[in-house]
């Protein structure tokens, strides 16, 4: 009876997480599950098909099985997709790009199922945390730099977190900085002062800081100015944006955004559904009002705008389920750039919901790890 009942309560709960690969989050605090679901998906595809077996040879109840075969069916749907998609994203990098040279630290396929259970292997980096670069105000703003083991100049990728441009360290994202580090950059996680406290622009001002210091110590970070891109995520990838296609900006190599507002008047007025993080009330938390009462500041705040010719290419990796920003914003801002005669790469994960890669070995990190460290490669080695 006991065993009946685990298996029972194993089977409902490999059920449950199934759901999410497909269901949205209604809420900010169901919003894990509806991000982490299709990411480990093959976890989902053993235990489904676990319970499966049980329900079939041990418990012999024929509506647990069922439950189980659909449940299992979900899980499946990245894996089923998963091909399609990766050709489209070599198809969208080669059209751009050309050929790329593969380089021996690069991942050898879009997904490695070993990584899946194991975790994607990081190799040793040299890391200087917690660096002062400003106190505006007396908010203490810091760097956290990421070098490979081997000294030398290297070329250079400044890192933006995300947060609703509410909340964040440079410590976000940390695996990330190290696995690019190893592969030989040097990795400079920023910081800025959030909102709402700190509206805009005070998070470029802080940026541009940022940018100053960098330069000022490229020699002792080991930092090559001639070969730098600008990557974010989320508000992060915005702030990113703004601060590459800016006209005075400094002369990036490239510009890596995952999932970033690019046009905040339309994403405002066109909210997803659900919208678990309320996205206008977070638009008004970071620039101070509505659309209708700030337009210009929505205009100067949105990416979108900035847009002309001879802007450093783009890489955007954009979630097709991604509820709190929408992936049509990404390939309209794709779109635009390509119309002014720029380089951009734009990249959609069928079943990835927002900030899919907190899980670094899921689905949509392992694709996206493998595109961006060959699109960095391109552009700065």
């Amino acid at each position: 009876m006991i065993v009946q009942i685990l298996i029972i309560l194993f089977s409902l709960v490999s059920f449950f997480v199934s759901l999410w690969v497909v269901v949205p989050a209604p809420i900010f605090s169901l919003l894990p599950l509806s991000v982490g679901a299709p990411e480990i998906s093959y976890w989902l595809i053993v235990t489904n098909t676990i319970a499966a077996l049980l329900a079939l040879f041990r418990l012999k109840f024929l509506p647990i099985l069922i439950g189980m075969l659909f449940a299992l069916s979900l899980s499946l749907l990245p894996a089923a997709q998963f091909p399609a998609t990766a050709q489209r994203a070599t198809t969208a990098m080669k059209s751009s790009l050309g050929d790329i040279r593969v380089l021996p630290s690069f991942r050898p396929a879009p997904f490695v199922l070993l990584d899946a259970f194991r975790g994607i292997p990081n190799p040793e980096v040299r890391h200087t945390l917690n660096i002062p670069v400003a106190n505006p105000d007396n908010v203490p703003l810091t760097m956290n730099v990421y070098r490979p083991m081997q000294a030398g100049t290297n070329p250079a990728i400044v890192m933006i977190y995300g947060g609703a441009w509410r909340t964040g360290t440079p410590n976000a994202n940390e695996q990330f900085s190290q696995y690019i580090a190893a592969q030989g950059y040097t990795v400079l996680a920023i910081d800025y002062r959030h909102a709402p406290q700190y509206k805009f622009p005070t998070q470029i001002e802080d940026i541009k800081t940022a940018m100053k210091f960098i330069q000022q110590h490229a020699d002792e970070y080991e930092v090559n100015l001639d070969r730098m891109a600008i990557m974010g995520r989320s508000a992060g990838g915005h702030l990113a944006m703004l601060t590459a296609y800016a006209i005075d900006a400094f002369p990036f190599r490239a510009v890596v955004n995952y999932y970033s507002p690019v046009e905040l008047t339309e994403g405002y007025n066109n909210p997803p559904f659900p919208d678990p993080i309320n996205s206008r009330e977070v638009l008004r938390a970071f620039l101070g009002g509505t659309p209708v009462e700030l337009s210009d500041l929505y205009r100067q705040a949105s990416p979108y705008q900035k847009v002309r010719s001879n802007l450093p290419p783009t890489l955007l990796i954009y979630g097709s389920r991604d509820h709190i920003v929408q992936s049509k914003f990404g390939r309209s801002l794709s779109e635009k750039l390509v119309q002014n005669s720029n380089t951009a790469v734009f990249i959609e994960i069928p079943w990835a919901e927002h900030a899919f890669d907190a899980v670094f070995n899921g689905v949509s990190n392992q694709l996206s790890l493998y595109y961006t460290e060959r699109f960095l490669a391109s552009m700065l080695k």
